[in-house]
């Protein structure tokens, strides 16, 4: 059995609708089960389903705390022993150090996001958070177009942004034969 006291990382990527947050929230449930203390978090600016909640495509929910950076996530963590960030790849490269801080701290951190843009890029902080996890878990979604496993975003709306929020019509997961890079 692991030492409770010595924190880990968690990291779980894929495409958009390929179950992230549903596995970030089935983890966090087993954790207060386990009587842990837990904490979630999400960007302040994904208020899609809900302002301080954690909420699936499918509409399964857990309370989260609304962070504006990865600071913030470090600051308001207070005793919890497990921690979840959802949308990582809003928080940027702050967030690889915030998450190295709560480890060194004892605490185990679930951290979900996208690994790819819309363009096909790898979104920051994946390249350093793969580096520093404990355990990597990547999930593929189903294309729309074959039905193959997709590891891409195909964002289906105009927009110049590399971040824009969206869900269900704003993008689909595609394979890497049918992903297109946006080139907006």
């Amino acid at each position: 059995m692991s030492n409770p006291s010595i924190g880990r990382l968690e990291l779980i990527c894929g495409p958009m609708f390929s179950g992230k947050t549903t596995e970030l929230i089935r983890r966090l449930e087993a954790a207060q089960f386990m009587q842990s203390v837990t904490l979630s978090f999400k960007p302040t600016f994904d208020t899609r389903y809900a302002d301080q909640e954690l909420v699936t495509h499918g509409g399964q929910r857990i309370r989260a705390v609304a962070a504006k950076n990865a600071a913030d996530i470090v600051r308001n963590s207070g005793d919890a022993k497990v921690v979840g960030i959802d949308e990582a790849h809003f928080f940027g490269s702050e967030l690889s150090s915030a998450c190295s801080t709560l480890v060194a701290a004892g605490v185990r951190v679930i951290v979900v996001g996208l690994e790819f843009d819309h363009r096909g890029d790898v979104f920051e902080p994946f390249p350093s958070l793969l580096m520093r996890s404990d355990e990597i878990i990547r999930l593929v979604g189903v294309c729309t177009v074959c039905g193959g496993e997709a590891i891409h975003s195909q964002r289906m709306i105009p927009n110049t942004q590399r971040i824009a929020v969206g869900g269900i019509g704003d993008y689909e997961p595609r394979c890497g034969e049918c992903f297109k890079p946006s080139r907006l």
